[in-house]
C-alpha cells in the first residue's frame, strides 16, 4: 500500500547521542515535520483562528538504531478517521530502502477549540485528504 503522504530529511549530527545514532526523542521530531508538511500540503485549511489539533497520544516502536550520515524517510498512512481525531499510521525508513524501517507506530490528533478546549469536528480539508 502507497502511503497518504512520504517526507525525505536528512539527518543532522546534532540528532545524535552518545552511542552516535539518532536519538529517540528526535523521532518525535521526524514525526512532527512529516505531519506538518502533509497538513501545509492541504488543498483547503487544517486549522483556523477558531481551531487547532493537538498531540494526543504516540506511540512509537523502535526497530534499528539511525547512524549519521543518512537521509531518512518519514511515511504516513491512515489508520483511522474519526468525528474530531485523525490517526496517523508512520513509518520510518531509509529513504533509498523502504524495506529498512526504523521505526514504526501511529500518533492520534484532536482537534480542538481554541477558546474553549473542546473537541471540534475535523476540518472538510482533513477528512478529504484521508478518503
Amino acid at each position: 500500500m502507497s502511503p497518504l503522504f512520504r517526507l525525505e530529511i536528512d539527518v543532522r549530527w546534532r540528532d545524535l547521542d552518545a552511542f552516535e545514532h539518532v536519538n529517540n526523542a528526535n523521532f518525535l521530531t521526524y514525526l512532527e515535520e512529516t505531519r506538518l508538511a502533509w497538513m501545509a500540503s492541504l488543498p483547503g485549511p487544517w486549522m483556523d483562528e477558531t481551531c487547532a489539533p493537538l498531540l494526543a497520544a504516540v506511540k512509537i516502536d523502535y526497530r534499528r538504531p539511525i547512524g549519521w550520515p543518512a537521509r531518512i524517510a518519514v511515511e504516513l498512512s491512515v489508520a483511522r478517521v474519526g468525528r474530531s481525531s485523525l490517526t496517523l499510521g508512520h513509518r520510518i525508513v531509509a529513504a533509498a530502502d523502504s524495506d529498512c524501517v526504523h521505526a514504526d507506530g501511529d500518533t492520534t490528533m484532536v482537534w480542538v477549540d481554541r477558546g474553549g478546549g473542546g473537541a471540534v469536528p475535523l476540518p472538510a480539508a482533513v477528512r478529504a485528504a484521508c478518503g
